[in-house]
């Protein structure tokens, strides 16, 4: 396979960089590109950016990497491809990106396994009452006697979306022998069959499925999704999780529902992060709060580094992008 040599501006700080890209990738890297990299960990100004990315033909960007204005973009004509090392790339990348034409490329896929992973261990733990039961037992209870837990084996579970994550929700859950049921308006027939999952209105997800898992995106399509209504039509004792994006569900409507004690949660993230010292969910008994960590794993940063370096190498090589975004996606994309 014959690839042409670039120029790419490494545009993460480099604590970052050095977390995302093992020693072969950062080898790959440096054989495929001449390179330029962020000296420093602050954030880039406009100024720095555009003296860093200026005739570079590859922008390699990640979290905290500042915005593609269009004074970058100006500034910055031999640009042809961002290759993002992490997964939300909307704010990133604004209009004078795409009205160029730029490729762009981001690594979501190698975060979804991490989050899918966390996913299932919520379902685990908290169907299993596994949190509780070892606080009692640290507090001095001998041998606590709970209730009865319940296997994911047989039990109906609503994934709400079948994005990246969704889908490895989904291939973990077929090892339980789940009976999986997903709401998502993009899945087609046919697509579902392949994930042999069954189809559902959002009403009947909410209403039938003792385990619940939100895995939407944040667009304007799914903001508070998950209505007051929604959340009333929860069954007693089941459980809700969201790992995906906070913005789907009705905030104050949620709090008041579990305020109700009808059923568990375990939330990931919030609409407000990091969450507030007296934020009014902390306390709640039937509540599992974690702190946004369910993408990060040791694996997954350097699958991420590692995914970039892959899109590269078939960018110099002129193959096709297996990880492209394109404008048409953005309106379904976190």
């Amino acid at each position: 396979m014959t690839r042409r040599q670039l120029t790419a501006a490494v545009a993460v700080r480099p604590t970052l960089f050095n977390a995302l890209f093992g020693e072969q990738s950062q080898q790959n890297l440096a054989s495929l590109a001449a390179l330029r990299y962020q000296e420093e960990d602050d954030r880039l100004s406009e100024d720095e950016m555009i003296a860093l990315v200026r005739d570079c033909e590859v922008a390699v960007t990640g979290w905290g990497t500042p915005p593609f204005s269009q004074n970058v973009v100006d500034a910055c004509p031999n640009l042809k491809l961002v290759a993002h090392s992490a997964g939300t790339i909307k704010h990133l990348l604004p209009d004078p990106v795409w009205n160029r034409g730029i490729k762009v490329v981001h690594a979501a896929a190698a975060i979804a396994p991490a989050v899918a992973e966390m996913t299932i261990l919520l379902m685990l733990m908290c169907r299993r009452d596994v949190h509780n039961i070892s606080r009692r037992m640290h507090a001095g209870e001998q041998w606590p006697q709970p209730e009865l837990g319940f296997e994911l084996g047989g039990t109906r579970v609503g994934v709400i979306g079948a994005g990246h994550t969704g889908r490895n929700v989904i291939k973990l859950l077929h090892g339980f022998s789940a009976d999986i049921v997903v709401y998502d308006p993009y899945l087609s027939p046919e697509r579902a069959a392949e994930l042999k999952v069954t189809r559902a209105s959002l009403e009947d997800l909410m209403s039938t499925c003792p385990v619940i898992t939100v895995q939407a995106p944040t667009t304007p399509e799914t903001h508070h999704m998950i209505s007051r209504e929604h959340l009333a039509m929860i069954q007693d004792g089941a459980l809700f999780i969201n790992t995906a994006r906070s913005q789907a569900v009705n905030a104050d409507a949620l709090y008041e529902a579990l305020k109700t004690n009808r059923f568990q949660a375990a939330l990931d993230v919030f609409d407000s992060e990091p969450l507030a010292v007296d934020s009014r969910l902390r306390g709640l008994p039937n509540l599992v709060l974690t702190p946004h960590l369910a993408g990060k794993s040791e694996q997954a940063r350097k699958r991420q580094g590692a995914l970039i370096v892959e899109q590269l190498q078939l960018y110099a090589a002129g193959l096709p992008l297996t990880q492209e975004v394109t404008r048409d996606m953005l309106a379904t994309m976190a």
